[in-house]
């Protein structure tokens, strides 16, 4: 079985953006790539086989929503035998979701500057944060439970994904930078913390895991850049962090020079994960900047309700009715390959049958899944064949047209 390793393979004139190959005990990812996200274990309505058939390189699951199936998981020898999906494989910690019952606001929010954004009464948030980690409301029982570093290290360990993240604090956009600065240090105190554990569960369950340090800051510069060399440093029994996870709210005009800022101090010969984007503009900022990899449910969420991307930009189907159109003549996904036209899957989706509408979702999840896949691989070509810049704007210019 390999060990975990990265090499770059051509870079971009900035330095910062690459193509490069990520090597886990469960096969290679050839970046930059989109990880699908399969938030229990697996995606929702796609098999692994179809994942494989669309060309799929790794699935992301989430530790909070995988914890209570933790020990199970493990004595089926870990997430990948547990799933059926055999590549490889990485568990966010969960932090984000945890803290999302606290603030209630998300990891980007798409939001002019002059909206002003707030957080959750504190006697209304699901969610506090402490040193020791996370008290927290579960949701769906209405029992108190907790969430620490240790705790999250313990959980992703036992679920067996090749890459784990580090437990971190998220912040929201409503949070000021003097806030940001306390969060971070305890951010960084988890980090530690993180390492800790996991090179201790490691050892005891003879898996070969790796872990990314995730970074946050905010939209400030100072914060961001010291955050990225303190991370970048930090060492346990001379281990330091295998990746880096780049997290945090802000706007989205802001991602290009957050990730700037991070990736310009973080070593360069080690990979950097962009948590939860996907939009095909998000993806070329990214790579430009040097993000790695990428994870978003938002291809299968959209999907399902309808929206379907297209090198045109995405339709709704609701304006589709009885239209014989494909859904886009140069897609090679099996949904496309298959011959179904607009009308026929909006037929599908508004269908009062629960068997037509699940069909609806698998057709429009692999499609769209293959759609941002593809865009990914195409990225990537375009970095070693050194035509970024002009397939990016070509690309951006036919989608938001």
């Amino acid at each position: 079985m390999e060990q975990f390793s990265f090499r770059i393979e051509k870079q971009l004139p900035n330095g910062l953006g690459r193509a490069g190959i990520i090597t886990t005990p469960h096969g290679q990812i050839r970046t930059p790539a989109f990880m699908v996200v399969g938030t229990h274990g697996q995606v929702k309505f796609i098999s692994p086989a179809q994942l494989h058939n669309l060309k799929a390189q790794a699935m992301l699951s989430n530790g909070y929503h995988l914890r209570h199936q933790a020990l199970n998981i493990a004595q089926a020898g870990g997430l990948a035998k547990w799933s059926n999906w055999l590549g490889p494989t990485l568990t966010d910690s969960g932090g984000f979701q945890i803290m999302s019952l606290g603030s209630g606001l998300g990891k980007v929010v798409s939001m002019t500057r002059e909206t002003v954004a707030t957080n959750t009464a504190h006697q209304k948030r699901l969610a506090h944060v402490s040193e020791r980690g996370v008290d927290f409301t579960d949701p769906f029982t209405g029992q108190p439970d907790f969430i620490g570093p240790e705790e999250s290290m313990q959980i992703q360990c036992r679920i067996g994904a090749d890459i784990h993240m580090a437990f971190d604090e998220l912040t929201s956009l409503a949070d000021t930078y003097e806030y940001n600065q306390i969060a971070l240090r305890r951010t960084e105190e988890w980090a530690t913390r993180s390492l800790t554990e996991h090179l201790k569960q490691r050892d005891r369950l003879n898996y070969r895991q790796s872990l990314y340090g995730v970074l946050q800051g905010g939209h400030w510069e100072d914060l961001r850049r010291q955050t990225a060399r303190r991370m970048s440093q930090l060492s346990v029994h001379g281990q330091t962090f295998d990746g880096f996870g780049l997290g945090g709210a802000f706007l989205k005009e802001d991602l290009g020079q957050i990730l700037r800022w991070c990736n310009e101090e973080l070593p360069i010969n080690k990979p950097r994960h962009l948590l939860g984007l996907s939009h095909p503009d998000d993806l070329f900022v990214g790579a430009e900047m040097g993000a790695d990899t990428f994870d978003c449910v938002a291809p299968t969420r959209e999907g399902r309700h309808g929206k379907i991307y297209t090198l045109d930009g995405p339709i709704n189907l609701r304006r589709f009715a009885d239209s014989p159109e494909p859904l886009d003549q140069n897609c090679d996904c099996a949904t496309c390959q298959s011959g179904f036209t607009r009308g026929q899957l909006r037929a599908l989706w508004r269908s009062g049958n629960r068997v037509q509408k699940e069909q609806f979702f698998t057709l429009a999840s692999i499609h769209n899944l293959r759609f941002i896949v593809r865009l990914t691989e195409q990225i990537r070509a375009s970095i070693i064949q050194d035509n970024f810049y002009s397939f990016r704007n070509q690309f951006l210019k036919r989608y938001y047209h």
